[in-house]
Parts: structure tokens; C-alpha cells; sequence
């Protein structure tokens, strides 16, 4: 397992600091990161913890999966690479395919 966590279903209330302590007891905390829309600046309900260690990772995941935090039960597991190319952040496909102005979509087939 990596050091990197992905800790899903948080409560938007949760903040780095509260992660921090949180996560700390299951061993040394590298880093936080809250994921934050950017427009608004509200949290996005996910972040990414790393950990000092792979031992520690694996702690923090198996103490911390399924913990209620908010009234939430937590998704803790191994954080996943970006996806490399063409299929992650937008990148101009999907969306809006035309204004027809009648507010309906097209089969695609």
C-alpha cells in the first residue's frame, strides 16, 4: 500500500486541522489536503492524507475506513493516480453540445 489515503464521504465542515489530529493517531502525518471547489471555496466532501509511512498508511486505513466523523461514515483506502490523457478534469468533451434552445438533449448513440 502507499502512504497517499483517499478519505471520501467527509462532512463539508471538516477541515485540515481535524484530519490532522484525526489521522495522527494512527501514526505521523505528512501532509493534508482537503479538496476545495474553486469558484467557491467550499469543501468538495473528499481529501488526500499522506502519511509517513506505508505501515502507517495501512493503520490509518483500516482504523479509519467506515469511522463516523459529522454524522458520516468515512471511505478510507489507497489514494489511485490521476488518470493519464483524455479522461479526467473535462477537457472539453461532454457538456453542452449545441444551443437547439429547446433544452433537450440528443440520443447518442
Amino acid at each position: 500500500m502507499g502512504r497517499r489515503l483517499y478519505v471520501g464521504n467527509l462532512p463539508y465542515s471538516a477541515g485540515e486541522t481535524e484530519l490532522q489530529e484525526l489521522f495522527s493517531r494512527a501514526g505521523n502525518v505528512d501532509s493534508v489536503r482537503v479538496m476545495r471547489d474553486a469558484a467557491t471555496g467550499r469543501a468538495r466532501g473528499f481529501a488526500f492524507v499522506e502519511m509517513a509511512t506505508d505501515e502507517e498508511a495501512q493503520r490509518a486505513a483500516s482504523e479509519f475506513n467506515q469511522y463516523q466523523m459529522g454524522g458520516r461514515a468515512l471511505t478510507v483506502n489507497e489514494a489511485r493516480p490521476k488518470p493519464e490523457g483524455g479522461f479526467g478534469g473535462g477537457g472539453g468533451y461532454g457538456g453542452n453540445r449545441g444551443s437547439q434552445g429547446n433544452g433537450r438533449r440528443e440520443p447518442r448513440w
